[in-house]
């Protein structure tokens, strides 16, 4: 029996995007896998709100963060983490041997605008990375605030992990000044994993011209220079079959329009963030909510792992806490192509299992 989705990450795939997927293979060298590939960049641009370049990894959006750190950083990289996903960017720069500091936040805290001033005003960064949206913690940071301190200095380049929330919210990486904005398929666009995507804007392509050793299958400048010199052909073999269905699924994102999905996510965080506020409580905040995601605090000591099994049996499934958090918290997510009458039974059914 297959279970219904709510973790965060992958989602449930609508089955005519599925099929997509099995879309006869073409030559990745040839004229139509250079339509497909420019079709998909001039799409994500809206999903974007960005004039910058676009690029597309088959990889994970690890792959792309691992390449903004070490593809751009010239002098050092300050790295803010709220959670495990902010610690993997650190961990990136320091395997790659990437000077890097990390500015961590209480767990279930925000990065603050004042963080990131402090940081920035020492002139020792001359890149930052920040998490959007956490998935462990549920934390949606205040990016727009963010943003205005970052732009006081126009030698930092801004990379921003967007993974859990590009799709879900509206993010203008224009108008905040996101240099290297880093998404994947498998959360709020509504595919299966496999394909990460990035913005790239001129400010990052000349940073990337000064660093000399940007690794190979994930430099961002040689990524950048193929497509501009091949005609939206990639350096290396990519997922055609990822790249027909994200094709395809971008129209319905497009025909559902932008601002009625960005709608959507909200309504279905704010049934599940009252939800919780009843029965439990809410690890992040309420202004620092994520739109996509709930991480709730397991107030009343379930086994959440016996909840899972349970739920299950009835055809769903959701998230434990992430790391440390295992057990202390659940995670629902609310995500992708997900219905609000899909969400509601879903919570109806941990009810029914809990007693509640």
């Amino acid at each position: 029996m297959h279970k219904k989705l709510f973790i965060p990450g992958p989602v449930d795939v609508s089955e005519d995007v599925l099929l997509k997927m099995a879309t006869p293979q073409i030559g990745h060298r040839t004229k139509d896998a250079s339509a497909l590939q420019r079709s998909i960049s001039d799409k994500m641009r809206k999903v974007m709100y960005t004039e910058n370049e676009i690029l597309l990894s088959t990889s994970s959006g690890s792959g792309l963060m691992e390449g903004a750190i070490r593809s751009c950083t010239r002098k050092k990289a300050a790295v803010f983490s709220v959670g495990a996903f902010g610690n993997r960017w650190y961990e990136m720069a320091v395997a790659n041997n990437v000077p890097a500091d990390i500015f961590k936040s209480e767990l279930g805290q925000p990065t603050t605008p004042e963080m990131v001033e402090k940081a920035l005003s020492t002139g020792e960064y001359d890149l930052i990375t920040i998490t959007h949206n956490e998935t462990s913690t549920g934390i949606m940071n205040p990016v727009e605030a963010i943003a205005e301190v970052v732009s006081k200095y126009p030698d930092v380049i801004f990379c921003l992990d967007t993974v859990s929330s590009m799709g879900g919210t509206k993010i203008d990486v224009d108008k905040l000044g996101v240099d290297i904005c880093i998404t994947s398929t498998q959360k709020c666009l509504g595919l299966p994993a496999g394909l990460s995507i990035c913005s790239f804007s001129n400010k990052a392509i000349e940073a990337a011209k000064e660093v000399p050793h940007r690794g190979l299958y994930f430099d961002l400048l040689a990524l950048y220079e193929c497509i501009q010199k091949k005609d939206y052909q990639y350096p290396s073999t990519p997922s055609l079959a990822h790249m027909f269905a994200l094709d395809y699924q971008l129209d319905k994102i497009l025909e559902e329009g932008l601002e009625n999905r960005f709608a959507r996510h909200l309504e279905m965080a704010k049934v599940v963030r009252a939800w919780a506020n009843k029965h439990f409580e809410m690890l992040a905040e309420e202004q620092y909510a994520s739109n996509t995601l709930t991480t709730v605090k397991n107030t009343k000591g379930i086994s959440v792992a016996d909840l899972n099994k349970e739920l299950g049996k009835r055809g769903y499934m959701i998230s434990n806490g992430y790391g440390t958090l295992k057990e202390k918290t659940f995670r629902i997510a609310h995500m992708a192509d997900t219905k609000m009458e899909d969400l509601q039974v879903l919570l109806k059914e941990i009810e029914d299992i809990l007693g509640l």
